[in-house]
């Protein structure tokens, strides 16, 4: 195990019971990069071991990369393959937002909190909605890149950004969690930060997926940036334990550009993905916008009770 390694337990229920879903692969003298934690990371396959635990099921990498170091590499990303794909983005936010708004109410410049905002494309939907937005992100790149855009963000993790009790309607984290180092502690600062009857809503990787479990070993998002693998009930599990009330989970998808996607399957598979990003570029389609959901990404709304 490298020297810059630490072994965790279960940040569910605190169990150091566990059995390996998958081996490493990462090699033994793996050093520190913080272009394996940007948002558009290629490492396909490339991690420490996977392991599950024996009490609750939670699935998460152990060992792994210190916390502390973790956090540094989140704070020095820079990723501007992002913001080229922000048309993507901004089509997958909206998607998001109407259902979002369906279950908090109407905006009327209520208070949200985007929680790892990165570059703040969905701040900056939210506010064109007539959301009071803001957005906290480690990434000073991204907080740079949102500020120059007029957007209110803070730069850092929740935990240290000093928000006060009890200043938000409503809590977001979009394909977040999955990266956190302690998402228990998060889940209670989301709680400590919301208003009652606030609404927290969060987007992940869904490990118990069909599509994950079809794939094996070769699922994508295995990776060396994502610590937690939740499923709905592992998810669940931890929300009920901070006091939230799950409302409703299910898969939404998601909207790419055609060159985008293309880019991720030359990524993950080069003798399919190249052909393909020759043909949508022969084609002139590399800006076209196509919905994806292969089942594995999820979203869940839950309550903090009045």
């Amino acid at each position: 195990m490298p020297k810059h390694f630490e072994e965790v337990t279960c940040n569910l229920c605190g169990a150091d019971n566990t059995k390996v879903r998958f081996p490493s692969t990462l090699k033994e003298n793996a050093e520190g990069n913080w272009g394996a934690y940007a948002c558009t990371n290629g490492g396909y396959g490339y991690h420490a071991p996977i392991v599950e635990c024996n009490k609750c099921g939670l699935v998460y990498m152990n060992p792994r990369r210190l916390s502390t170091e973790v956090m540094d590499l989140y704070a020095a990303v820079e990723d501007p393959l992002y913001v080229e794909e922000r048309e993507g983005r901004i089509l997958t936010f909206e998607h998001h937002l109407r259902p979002l708004e369906r279950y908090t109410g109407a905006p009327n410049h209520r208070p949200l909190l985007d929680v790892g905002a990165h570059t703040g494309v969905f701040v900056e939907i939210a506010a064109r909605h007539g959301w009071d937005a803001w957005g906290v992100e480690p990434s000073h790149w991204a907080v740079e890149q949102a500020r120059t855009n007029g957007l209110q963000m803070c730069e850092g993790t929740l935990e240290d950004a000093g928000i006060p009790d009890a200043e938000f309607d409503v809590v977001t984290m979009w394909d977040v969690i999955e990266h956190l180092t302690d998402p228990m502690r998060t889940l209670a600062e989301s709680w400590r930060v919301l208003r009652p009857g606030g609404w927290l809503v969060i987007h992940t990787i869904d490990i118990d997926s069909l599509f994950a479990r079809v794939m094996g070993g070769h699922w994508p998002w295995l990776m060396e940036m994502h610590l937690y693998y939740f499923s709905r009930k592992s998810l669940g599990a931890m929300l009920n334990k901070t006091g939230f009330k799950v409302q409703w989970m299910g898969a939404q998808g998601r909207y790419l550009r055609a060159g985008y996607l293309a880019s991720r399957v030359t990524a993950l598979m080069p003798f399919a993905g190249k052909p393909l990003e020759w043909l949508v570029t022969k084609l002139n389609l590399r800006g076209l916008a196509l919905r994806i959901n292969l089942g594995d990404l999820f979203t869940t709304y839950a309550q903090k009770p009045e």
